[in-house]
């Protein structure tokens, strides 16, 4: 379709009835008319929408809907880390989570990737489901991610957790202490993900800040957010619901040569 018609455009729905990407503005329209606090935009090109969609928070110049005039959260709250400071992040473990989706909704997969002292250590890839959405990929990438965590706090060490999703990381970072407070209700409508958020959130509390969660942009050029990104693919395709661990971490570059996500 892309090469066939030149005006096409797609529409990113952060924050609406059916969070995703559509191809035609009357579909569009339908997922955030009437909805407090919605946020879509439109992109030329399918890339486009699908990086916008995946960084999750709603890209500058997003249109809200009237009643979101309000709104007093910020995406710049969120400070993305660029390779050289992942790198120079002081972590003995570092653990990059990613989910793809494809098409969105439609067919998801998480993939998680863990690095020791510098070194590539485990892949795992897994939770596929037939019916979900990138944001619940994401999230259970975080989930996951939370758990080796807390392993490896468990044996004194140091942990960083980074993730390309500003949505997953201000859902248990910022959001998710104010719905708990409010009994998991905030005064815009329906939480997204709701029992997924509230298991995550209680991971994260028992770890009690011992734990940095960082945020990376996709597909510019960290090698752990590229293998996790692998690793959803690789869930995907294998339609695997279990989380499984990679066998062999030896040949980095032949894993980079899967197909992205």
């Amino acid at each position: 379709m892309r090469g066939l018609v030149a005006k096409q455009k797609f529409y990113v729905v952060w924050s609406g009835k059916q969070p995703g990407i559509y191809t035609d503005w009357n579909t569009c329209k339908a997922q955030v008319e009437g909805v407090g606090g919605a946020r879509y935009k439109s992109f030329p090109t399918r890339d486009q929408a699908e990086a916008a969609f995946k960084d999750g928070a709603g890209a500058p110049g997003a249109k809200p809907a009237a009643s979101a005039k309000k709104a007093k959260r910020t995406d710049t709250s969120v400070k993305t880390y660029n390779a050289a400071e992942v790198a120079a992040v002081s972590a003995y473990t570092k653990i990059f989570t990613d989910g793809g989706c494809e098409p969105n909704p439609g067919e998801a997969g998480t993939g998680v990737v863990i690095y020791r002292d510098s070194s590539l250590s485990e892949l795992w890839y897994g939770m596929y489901n037939a019916n979900g959405t990138n944001n619940t990929a994401e999230l259970n990438g975080l989930l996951h991610g939370l758990l080796f965590a807390k392993e490896e706090v468990d044996r004194n060490r140091e942990v960083a957790v980074f993730s390309d999703s500003r949505y997953a990381i201000q859902c248990i970072t910022q959001w998710a202490a104010g719905w708990q407070k409010r009994g998991w209700t905030r005064p815009s409508g329906e939480i997204k993900n709701l029992e997924l958020i509230k298991e995550i959130f209680a991971v994260y509390q028992a770890l009690d800040n011992q734990v940095k969660i960082l945020h990376v942009n996709g597909h510019v050029g960290v090698e752990g957010n590229e293998l996790a990104d692998r690793m959803s693919i690789v869930a995907i395709s294998r339609q695997m619901e279990e989380l499984q661990q990679w066998q062999d971490t030896a040949d980095v570059d032949e894993i980079l040569a899967l197909r992205a996500g």
